[in-house]
């Protein structure tokens, strides 16, 4: 599915908004097998947030997966690091690694473990995992890519849960005193955590006004239109100042019986149950195009 630019041969191609939707209904397939394969993971939230990632990998970051170390590179930080799923499906087909290697995920002789391994998987950013520390990371890097005069634009992705940790919000603080006009903050607010509702946890909105109020400028939108998606990735690189996007997403998005389930956090599907999902997902994609979907390896 991918597509490459003949000038620069190692840059992904930008896609119009069917090509995306395709590609995120990829993702999301990809998701499926993976945990499947592994009987392990975290299904609920990478199918959240695949169509915000897919629009960053595929339309919005300047990257070029031939060349990882590239110095102008944009950065990708997953700080909600156990959806490592969606961005090892995102990395493989924008050309990283083979996707065959996806059905290997969190064996130990894989380099795609349980969580994101910067040692292990070219393209990668940073280790991630322990929930709280990448906006943390993200300015650092913000910061770094500002005194050597680079153009790259570090992209941040949390979750709602995750925003419940002190460090996001000191973060936070740092990212405006610094006035980090390279950084974009996107929370996948999916409204549900390991365990239940985020409202009922530890209820962490108004998430937009509290951005605001710590200096960056918001912006609350639909997390699965990818229209609205990629509009408030690019208007946030035009922004003075650091900027939070706030997508209002479904946990387990595109497939039925995971979507609003907060058990399938970090729940892999049966064999059953993964070729119910895949039906699903193979279902959509046909009425996206009119056409059969392309295969998941």
């Amino acid at each position: 599915m991918t597509n490459f630019r003949g000038d620069h041969p190692e840059a992904v191609i930008p896609q119009d908004i069917l090509n995306l939707e395709k590609t995120a209904n990829l993702l999301r397939q990809d998701v499926i097998r993976m945990t499947a394969a592994a009987a392990s993971g975290h299904p609920g939230g990478s199918l959240s947030s695949a169509d915000i990632v897919a629009a960053l990998y595929f339309q919005v970051m300047n990257h070029r997966p031939a060349e990882p170390k590239w110095p102008q590179r944009d950065r990708f930080i997953l700080s909600k690091g156990h959806c490592a799923p969606v961005l090892y499906a995102a990395l493989a087909r924008s050309g990283y690694f083979p996707a065959e290697d996806l059905l290997n995920l969190r064996k130990i002789d894989c380099h795609l473990q349980g969580h994101p391994d910067m040692h292990k998987t070219t393209g990668v950013e940073i280790s991630s995992g322990s929930l709280g520390q990448g906006l943390s990371i993200s300015i650092g890097m913000a910061l770094a890519t500002r005194l050597d005069s680079l153009p790259g634009h570090i992209f941040t992705l949390l979750g709602d849960g995750e925003s419940q940790e002190g460090q996001v919000w000191e973060a936070a603080m740092a990212a405006a005193q610094y006035r980090l006009d390279n950084l974009t903050a996107i929370i996948d607010v999916n409204g549900l955590q390991i365990d239940g509702h985020t409202r009922d946890v530890m209820n962490v909105e108004p998430l937009a006004a509290k951005y605001e109020a710590f200096g960056w400028t918001s912006r609350d939108i639909d997390g699965h239109d990818l229209e609205q998606v990629i509009d408030s990735l690019q208007w946030s690189r035009t922004v003075a100042g650091p900027v939070a996007i706030v997508a209002r997403t479904v946990k387990g998005k595109g497939v039925s019986f995971m979507e609003n389930e907060a058990g399938w956090h970090g729940k892999a599907p049966s064999p059953e149950q993964e070729r119910q999902a895949l039906a699903e997902l193979n279902a959509q994609a046909e009425a996206l195009a009119g056409e059969p979907a392309e295969a998941s390896n």
